[in-house]
């Protein structure tokens, strides 16, 4: 992969929203035929889009979960409110923006949403080691 200063910085950010053990696995993951996706998301989209000034990792979190709600993208949902969690938004911010995403988007979205939020929030309040 690139070792641009972009891609640098950009796994720094990539790091802290998402996790370290999430972006590591990620990156494990990489094949040849998925590298170029990989350098392209993480030098523009976390490089280059998540670390301008103007907003705070907070808000960008914010809308990035309100976009995949309208988007209806639950894989990356799950992905974003764990970092929308790291960036220091609470759970009832999310549930409120999953009911706001419903009037706007549809209650579907809103259903889908909810439910994936509450399998992570399963899986976040179950004790270590069971």
């Amino acid at each position: 992969m690139s070792k641009s200063a972009k891609f640098e910085t950009g796994m720094k950010v990539r790091r802290a929203v998402l996790g370290a053990d999430y972006v590591d696995k990620a990156v494990a993951g990489v094949t040849d035929f998925s590298a170029p996706l990989q350098e392209l998301v993480t030098e523009n989209a976390w490089g280059t889009v998540w670390t301008r000034e103007g907003l705070s990792l907070r808000d960008r979190s914010l809308m990035t979960v309100a976009m995949l709600i309208a988007l209806n993208r639950p894989h990356e949902l799950m992905i974003h409110l764990r970092g929308a969690l790291n960036n220091g938004l609470s759970r009832t911010e999310i549930r409120e923006i999953f009911l706001q995403a419903g009037v706007y988007c549809g209650m579907p979205a809103a259903v889908d949403a909810f439910r994936t939020a509450q399998e992570l929030f399963h899986t976040l309040d179950e004790p270590q080691g069971s």
